[in-house]
């Protein structure tokens, strides 16, 4: 499904409870893999290919951090209102469920799961989502809720 308003034009009545919006595509690279790991997040089957080898996951992978980093990537170019985005309070539920390694490519799948306009704030409206990075074969490899205040028309 795609949107009927361009992203430089999309309000909280854009989005509908139910909607699902497939976007984005991101190779992940092993140097920036790497890269992220020795700074945030330094443990082996991030940081280091011949180590890797030797951990459960039989090589190198991606910080699930890496993941959520690439994944609001496609999500603030694509999803996310460029007018009417008044940020987020939170998300819950964040998920890894497969390990994501170097020279795969990401997509994102995001269903609506309720967009709900603010009784006490009537210039905008809570929007609940689903969201879900996808490999290239489409395996769910990290899934989450997330929560956006999105301003009204």
């Amino acid at each position: 499904m795609t949107f009927s308003s361009p992203i430089e034009d999309r309000y909280f009545e854009d989005y509908h409870k139910g909607a699902v919006h497939r976007f984005g595509s991101t190779l992940v690279d092993e140097a920036e893999v790497i890269d992220f790991a020795r700074r945030f997040d330094p443990q082996d089957f991030h940081t280091d290919p011949v180590a890797a080898k030797a951990t459960p996951f039989g090589g190198l992978i991606a910080s699930g951090w890496h993941t959520c980093g690439m994944m609001m990537r496609m999500y603030a170019e694509n999803y996310l209102t460029k007018v009417a985005s008044l940020a987020s309070p939170g998300l819950d539920e964040l998920r890894w469920i497969k390990p994501v390694r170097p020279g795969d490519v990401l997509s994102v799948r995001v269903t609506i799961l309720d967009a709900v306009p603010s009784r006490s704030k009537p210039d905008r409206g809570v929007v609940t989502s689903f969201i879900e990075v996808l490999n290239q074969a489409d395996e769910v490899v990290m899934s989450m809720r997330a929560v956006n205040m999105i301003g009204r028309r």
